[in-house]
């Protein structure tokens, strides 16, 4: 399956503006990059895969929508897969993206 499209455009829309941010395809979608790190990811499954702080995996998992992303079979802390449901309005999208924007920036830019 590709990747939205429309999805992709929506996250440029609030996010491509800042100089930081480069695109990669990777997890059979298109990765947003701040820094060098993923921070969200159009999913080629459908919605967004977002990176966020292991911490805060269990308590984001709870918000609707959320999901535990699964690689090899076995469950990521620090990773979340959200459904095209919860990312359907700009609000929806605003948060998701912020977090996983806030957690990249929280990281050392790769070299």
């Amino acid at each position: 399956m590709a990747y939205d499209e429309d999805l992709a455009n929506r996250i440029r829309e609030l996010i491509g503006a800042d100089g930081d941010v480069t695109e990669k395809r990777m997890f059979g979608g298109l990765a947003f990059l701040i820094g060098g790190h993923m921070s969200v990811s159009v999913s080629g499954q459908g919605g967004l895969l977002l990176r966020c702080d292991p911490e805060q995996t269990d308590a984001l998992l709870a918000k609707p929508h959320a999901g535990p992303f699964e690689m090899r079979g076995r469950v990521m802390d620090g990773w979340l897969r959200v459904a095209p449901e919860g990312v359907r309005s700009k609000a929806q999208l605003e948060r998701w993206v912020a977090r996983g924007v806030k957690y990249a920036r929280s990281l050392p830019p790769k070299p």
